[in-house]
């Protein structure tokens, strides 16, 4: 069976829910549409109260809260139409098991303990930084399985698998950036992206996540 197709309104705004302020080129890249059906959407829902565009020394389109309950009732209707809601909880719970490792290694590369204490890790260790790559290498091959079945549910979750793969390929290239760094769309960006994609696709509250179940 073919993973189900989402509608352009609940891309967009699912866009701007997972970057939190983008302009219509990133909005329409992101949500895999042409630009110009970007620029039409976001007028319309602006007139609707839903969005709203910032101008300033950095400019870009934001959700209002009204645009944002509107995306989560478009993710919700989804999941029941598709009948995907089991597939895509089982497949949330599957990430949540191996986040805190996925953190863990993050925090691994970024910081070590050298004679007892915590230090900034200054990549001057090949041996520790393979080490750690290696871990984030193991962490993949088990997201991998997790992006495949929410692509197979839903078609708006394919890009993950790819991107994920090839980040991983950067930094064992030597391009380590790739791995943890914040203003580019790292591994630990696309990771973190995906957590949100799921907490908003499921309606959970990242503040009460470990409180459901």
């Amino acid at each position: 069976m073919m993973p189900a197709r989402s509608d352009s309104e609940l891309l967009t705004l699912l866009s701007l829910r997972l970057k939190g302020f983008v302009d219509s080129g990133e909005a329409a890249q992101l949500a895999g549409i042409e630009q110009s059906e970007a620029d039409e959407f976001l007028g319309a829902a602006a007139a609707a109260d839903l969005v709203v565009y910032r101008d300033g020394r950095i400019s870009g389109w934001q959700l209002k809260p009204e645009g944002r309950l509107r995306g989560e009732q478009l993710l919700a209707a989804q999941l029941d139409q598709t009948g995907s809601r089991d597939a895509i909880g089982e497949a949330y719970d599957r990430f949540l098991e191996i986040n805190y490792r996925f953190l863990s290694t993050c925090t691994d590369w970024q910081v070590r303990v050298v004679a007892g204490e915590q230090q900034l890790n200054d990549h001057c260790d090949p041996e520790y930084d393979d080490a750690v790559i290696a871990a984030l290498a193991s962490i993949d091959e088990l997201v991998q399985p997790i992006a495949a079945t929410l692509t197979a549910a839903l078609d708006r979750f394919a890009s993950y698998g790819p991107r994920f793969a090839e980040r991983l390929s950067r930094v064992r290239a030597g391009d380590t950036d790739w791995f943890t760094k914040p203003m580019i769309d790292s591994y630990h960006t696309v990771w973190f992206e995906l957590h949100e994609n799921l907490l908003a696709t499921l309606g959970i509250e990242r503040a009460t996540e470990s409180k459901q179940g």
